[in-house]
């Protein structure tokens, strides 16, 4: 390949990433209505298999434990709740980076039984234990 082609498909190729990279801030990190019904956001998360289930870390900084709830459904494990901003009626805000409004965020788990072993917050984030059944 000529290096002119080589360097046109590099341009390319990072062109085509950072405007993925900007989709996906758009998507997981706009302003939500609030009071909007559907969810607006999905919280990151990591999942860990261990030999007797699943640990699974949902990032949700700034949510109370009462405005969320756990649902195994099937196959799924469904998280979902809000994140309201803090009300302050003396501030405007500068800059917004952690979403709010509603959440959900469907978890397909493989074949088998599970059910909810653990659930605790710990520093900002959710932890759930899973235990095969």
């Amino acid at each position: 390949m000529p290096i002119r082609d080589l360097e046109t498909w590099m341009w390319a190729e990072a062109c085509e990433i950072v405007d993925r990279a900007d989709r996906l801030h758009r998507q997981f990190f706009r302003p939500a209505v609030i009071n909007v019904k559907r969810p607006t956001w999905e919280p990151p998360v990591d999942v860990y298999e261990t030999t007797y289930g699943f640990i699974i870390m949902i990032a949700l900084p700034g949510v109370a434990p009462e405005h969320l709830s756990v649902i195994m459904d099937g196959g799924h494990l469904i998280i979902n709740g809000q994140r309201h901003l803090p009300a302050s009626s003396e501030s405007q805000i500068r800059r917004l980076e952690i979403p709010y409004g509603r959440f959900e965020r469907r978890i397909e788990l493989p074949e088998g039984g599970f059910e909810i072993d653990t659930r605790e917050f710990v520093n900002g984030c959710l932890l759930i234990s899973l235990r095969k059944i």
